[in-house]
């Protein structure tokens, strides 16, 4: 099944969240299938790709229960 989910990039105690489309058996920071865009939870901000998003989506992608919030929050309609 393949996943939209988080991948932890950033430093410490600073993270910094990839939003991924990846195979769920794969590790979080394993190879992603393509890669959406990037969340900094501290700062609030982050550059996502909704379109892509959208299309992995209709292509039977799940999102995780995070990336949705997120993916709401840059304007992602259901």
């Amino acid at each position: 099944m393949v996943k939209i989910r988080l991948a932890r990039a950033g430093r410490k105690k600073h993270p910094v969240f990839r939003m991924v489309v990846i195979d769920s058996k794969k590790p979080r920071e394993g190879k992603a299938i393509e890669f959406l865009g990037v969340y900094d939870p501290i700062l609030k901000t982050g550059n996502i790709n909704v379109e892509k998003a959208k299309e992995w989506l209709n292509k039977g992608a799940q999102p995780t229960e995070r990336a949705l919030k997120i993916l709401k929050t840059f304007g992602l309609e259901n």
